[in-house]
Parts: C-alpha cells; structure tokens; sequence
C-alpha cells in the first residue's frame, strides 16, 4: 500500500556562503513596502480606497512631487498645443 502515501518534499537547511545580512535572504518583498501606509493586506475595496485616502492626507513630502509632476504636466501639455498650432488666443482676454 506504499503508492497511496504522498510523497514529501525533501528539506534542506541550506544557508548562503557569503550572506551576511539579517533576516531570511529568500524572503520576497517589495522594495518600498516599509515606506507605504498602503501596502496592507488587501481587505476590501472599501478599506483599500480608506487607506489611500489616509496617505494622501498625510503625504508632506508627496506634496511637492505631486505639484512638481503637476507643473511638467501643464508645460508639456503647453507645448504641444504650439506645435498643432492650437489657437492660444482663447485665453487672453479681450477689451
């Protein structure tokens, strides 16, 4: 009755040369996880869109990068509105 039994994975205490950090270096995860208030786990679209919000809020330093993107965004927009000869005349104002 041995082909009934399953089979178990072999295991190996295998432990890097040369590895000299801590924790687990087979360990996956992101980069930037420690930095995130919205890297959770994933517990609803409510809460997801909850925890997105509270970053928002709370992000100082976010700020500038968001008016910084913000600024590139309007200049590039501008520029190709004068190279399809878009009439920017619309936005002065007339006396």
């Amino acid at each position: 009755m041995a082909f009934l039994k399953m089979k178990s994975h072999k295991k190996f205490g295998y432990q890097p040369r040369y590895y000299k950090g801590e924790g687990s270096p087979f360990k996956m995860e992101h980069r930037f996880d420690a930095f995130r208030s919205t890297a959770q786990p994933p517990r609803g679209l409510k809460n997801k869109f909850f925890w997105a919000i509270d970053d928002l809020k709370s992000g100082g330093e976010s700020k500038k990068s968001n008016r910084l993107v913000l600024t590139i965004a309007l200049i590039l927009i501008f520029f190709f509105l004068v190279i399809i000869d878009f009439d920017l005349s619309i936005f002065t104002s007339r006396a």
